[in-house]
């Protein structure tokens, strides 16, 4: 049997010291393709092979989150492994010492079992990526966790999410909970700035990846919302900045499928728990029950031979751009009862033509808005109030600034109006309408697709509609599909 010698190098990397074969052997089972680099320009000019290595051939060094996966690997192999280190901590936490904590935290509100489970992971394992579903209640998870980590370390507590809202949505979160804020929590963003004596920060990943290492030397305890959503390589640039950072969680509703990906968050995060899944909390009547309306939409012949044979990018404009395909949506947006979010993915092609069709047939007395990336943060907000209190208003929003994370407890549909291929773009958008308000108890999802099919051959968007359809099947959810056909007359 061969040895390998393991030893902790930070709260980044373990080094692993072994032979030459077996680092070989390490460097292509830690390799992996990432989905799509055919068609990158440094793949195409062969800077780059395609290929993300996360174990160092050279220094040895591994991401310390995926020691288990060291671990099985040396088991099959039948190497042995003699650490040098502590790699993993774990600490167990009776039940009543888990509510004994939380009772000392006087909570606005009474966490749920998978909450409290959830709780339970962190302390138990200092790292690790806490998988709920969206709507599920992550920000009070988080809360418990910073208030935990404020009493047993001594720096500092970073709290990343994607997206400014997140950061007012979350920081408002933690007021309603009882929490000081104003306290002991700084927001930075674009107009916000860190004050030295919150020992709490709330940060978008965007204004951190670029800070120097020793802005992050203060900080003890990571939190990272939304974990799924930050871009690789600028998670990975604040993560490893992080060297003497011993608790780390993510929390995230859904995982890419991408192995690739799942590997750099748990490389750098640790190892996945699920706590509940969305149909158990729909089950529950925790959740509100959900409906998703599938609407295929057969277009004449005449136009798939028009776009027969194009590529994905030149069919989804065409679709976004198409009137036909716009005054539906319109139509369906303004027949639907209660409050209504239209998702659109390009801005200027789609979203600003759908939101003009919707405003110029509405009501004036209906509330229709219109919500993009050049939207402001407090505006974006105010948007959402209104809404809460509002039983008829349309948001006509792109994915990137209302799929993921915004709390509108009050919305009754939810659209969309632009294909998309991503499960967990598809998971997250849904998860908008989950949220079981004091006016409702039920959401509806309207799934528009395009069928475009021509001498036997698929468009792109319907092969994604069917994908979407396996998810749905996946995850449990009540669906059916209707097939529409759009004639192209104006109406």
């Amino acid at each position: 049997m061969q040895n390998i010698i393991v030893d902790k190098v930070n709260d980044v990397y373990i080094r692993i010291d072994a032979d030459a074969s077996i680092r070989r052997e390490l460097s292509d089972y830690f390799s992996f393709e990432v989905p799509g680099f055919k068609f990158t320009p440094q793949f195409r000019n062969r800077f780059w092979d395609g290929k993300i290595r996360l174990y160092s051939y050279a220094t040895g060094q591994l991401y310390v989150g995926l020691y288990p996966y060291l671990k099985h690997w040396c088991k099959e192999k039948n190497v042995h492994i003699i650490e040098s280190s502590d790699i993993l901590t774990f600490k167990t936490h009776t039940a009543a010492a888990i509510n004994d904590l939380i009772d000392s935290y006087e909570l606005s509100i009474t966490p749920r079992d998978y909450q409290i489970e959830g709780f339970k992971f962190a302390l138990e394992y200092d790292r690790g990526i806490i998988l709920s579903p969206t709507a599920s209640g992550k920000s009070l998870i988080i809360y418990m966790l910073v208030r935990h980590y404020l009493n047993v370390i001594d720096n500092n507590i970073l709290i990343v999410v994607p997206t400014t809202s997140l950061v007012e949505q979350l920081y408002k979160d933690f007021k309603d909970y009882g929490f000081n804020v104003e306290k002991n929590v700084s927001r930075k963003y674009h107009g916000y700035e860190i004050d030295e004596n919150k020992r709490v920060v709330i940060s978008t990943w965007q204004s951190l990846y670029k800070l120097p290492k020793q802005f992050f030397k203060d900080y003890g305890a990571v939190l990272g919302d939304e974990a799924h959503l930050f871009k690789a390589v600028s998670l990975t640039k604040i993560m490893t900045k992080l060297v003497d950072c011993k608790y780390r969680i993510g929390l995230t509703g859904t995982l890419d499928d991408s192995r690739t990906h799942k590997l750099v968050l748990q490389g750098l995060f640790g190892m996945v728990n699920k706590v509940v899944s969305t149909k158990e909390l729909i089950d529950r009547k925790q959740l509100s029950n959900l409906k998703i309306v599938c609407l295929n939409l057969k277009y004449p012949e005449s136009e798939s031979k028009s776009v027969y044979g194009v590529k994905y990018f030149e069919e989804l404009e065409y679709l976004v751009q198409n009137k036909a395909r716009n005054k539906y949506i319109r139509n369906l947006a303004l027949a639907l009862n209660g409050n209504t979010l239209c998702l659109f993915q390009l801005v200027e092609k789609h979203g600003d033509q759908l939101h003009q069709f919707i405003k110029e047939k509405a009501d004036p007395k209906r509330k229709v808005f219109f919500v993009y990336g050049g939207t402001e943060t407090d505006d974006r907000e105010k948007i959402r109030e209104i809404t809460e209190k509002s039983d008829n208003a349309i948001i006509v929003a792109s994915f990137g600034t209302f799929s993921t994370g915004i709390n509108i407890r009050n919305l009754h549909n939810i659209v969309f109006s632009s294909p998309s291929k991503s499960p967990i773009r598809v998971l997250q958008s849904i998860g908008r309408g989950l949220r079981v308000g004091d006016k409702k108890q039920s959401a509806t999802v309207y799934d528009i697709s395009d069928d475009l099919t021509y001498k036997g051959k698929k468009n792109f968007t319907l092969t994604h509609f069917q994908e979407r359809v396996e998810l749905y099947n996946r995850e449990g959810f009540n669906y059916e599909i209707h097939s529409v056909s759009l004639n192209g007359k104006d109406k």
